[in-house]
């Protein structure tokens, strides 16, 4: 996937279950593919990926990684600030839905989490991130729906981005009972 860039790593493990590792790229400044190429190559990434799985039609998988969009309200600090925001577009959140779609994917973080705001990202730009808490959640683990009630006590790291020299994503975990 990715036109012959290094944004997606998948593994076979010996239980039969695949994993998928992916960087979605974060798309520039300006949500519009007819003057930010970086826009168009995002959007063009999310919509590779969806064909490949639409194609493989894949069971007992796991999607992870940096997708770059945070796609409910309450996945941001502020929807309505946020609307015009790169990672938080009406058609990011379009290319992300088809994607999951695409796959017979679960948000299990999402599945587990069911409400209130979550963040995985905040900007290095905010002076002091955690009083102003002006994240999103833009790190993702989904599976497909054969395995998703086999996922649970989905937690992100938040303390971890407050550490020396950290980085502007918190860790992601979810257990699986494979």
């Amino acid at each position: 996937v990715a036109l012959g860039q290094a944004r997606h790593v998948s593994v076979r493990l010996p239980s039969g279950h695949i994993i998928h590792n992916v960087y979605i790229p974060a798309g520039g400044e300006i949500a519009d593919r007819s003057i930010n190429e970086k826009f168009g190559q995002k959007l063009d990434f999310i919509e590779e990926m969806a064909a490949m799985f639409e194609k493989s039609k894949q069971k007992k998988t796991i999607l992870v990684g940096d997708f770059n969009i945070a796609p409910r309200e309450d996945d941001v600090w502020d929807h309505k600030r946020l609307l015009n925001v790169v990672s938080h577009t009406p058609i990011e959140i379009e290319y992300l839905a088809r994607l999951k779609h695409s796959g017979d994917w679960v948000d299990i973080i999402r599945k587990d989490i069911t409400a209130g705001q979550l963040y995985s990202w905040w900007s290095y730009r905010a002076r002091n991130w955690e009083v102003s808490d002006k994240g999103r959640r833009l790190d993702h683990i989904w599976a497909t729906s054969d395995i998703a009630e086999l996922a649970h006590s989905s937690k992100i790291v938040r303390e971890a981005r407050g550490w020396e020299k950290p980085s502007d994503h918190a860790p992601v975990f979810v257990t699986f009972d494979l």
